[in-house]
């Protein structure tokens, strides 16, 4: 399994946005990328200043979002939609996006309970708990309609 650093983590946001911008061919990943990157224009000048935001903290006691992290939230949802995993995600998204309007506000409600999914395992010291992030998902706009 391919665990980046946090700095190589940031370095593919910052490539795939100057990428963009410079009209080079973007790999798969980089148009998945490339997608959530257009969807939060607030980050654009972030990311056309590696040397400045590269190393930057995001303390969460400073009361401001990491953008890094938020984007990379983005990019895991983006995985476990395309794959159904963890088996339901796909279903309370698509709840969720349809009791919203929005399959961002979607994306932004399963980006709240995978936050605190990968908080709580970090906390515990324990891998992220699946039940817990499907019990958050199915907790926001309430639960999928049963349809038999």
């Amino acid at each position: 399994m391919f665990e980046p650093t946090r700095d190589q983590a940031r370095q593919f946001l910052f490539d795939t946005w100057r990428k963009y911008r410079d009209g080079v061919v973007l790999s798969g990943l980089e148009n998945v990328a490339l997608q959530v990157i257009s969807a939060h224009p607030e980050y654009h000048k972030l990311l056309e200043s590696p040397e400045r935001h590269l190393g930057q903290d995001y303390a969460p006691h400073d009361g401001g979002i990491n953008p890094f992290l938020h984007l990379s939230l983005h990019l895991a949802i983006e995985e476990q939609l395309t794959i159904d995993q963890p088996p339901g995600i796909c279903a309370q998204f698509t709840r969720i996006a349809q009791s919203t309007g929005s399959e961002h506000d979607a994306q932004h409600a399963l980006l709240e309970c995978l936050a605190e999914t990968l908080w709580q395992a970090q906390r515990l010291g324990t891998a992220p708990d699946h039940i817990l992030y499907l019990a958050c998902a199915q907790q926001k706009f309430g639960k999928i309609p049963d349809n038999s």
